[in-house]
């Protein structure tokens, strides 16, 4: 009985490192607006911002339900980013 437990309890542990980590993003690179590129309001007016990461870039929108029409559209707001952030 207490091998079974033993062996149960190193099955637990060994899929842990699978475990770690698991839906860190990493280092992103900030989010340099203060407006949200979806719906063009300021951030803070709607609550707070929601932030998503994008390969490694946050993008922070006024609402949930900016994030789908970012997803359907990103290479778009990925290249408006870049055009205002070239601006600053």
């Amino acid at each position: 009985m207490k091998h079974n437990i033993l062996l149960l309890v190193l099955c637990h542990l060994s899929i842990l490192p699978l475990f770690i980590g698991c839906g860190q993003q990493g280092e992103a690179k900030p989010y340099p607006l203060d407006y949200c590129l979806v719906g063009g309001s300021d951030l803070g007016d709607m609550g707070e911002p929601v932030s998503y990461i994008h390969n490694g870039q946050e993008f922070k929108f006024c609402c949930k339900p900016c994030i789908p029409k970012f997803k359907k559209n990103t290479e778009k707001y990925i290249r408006e980013l870049k055009e205002e952030t070239e601006e600053l």
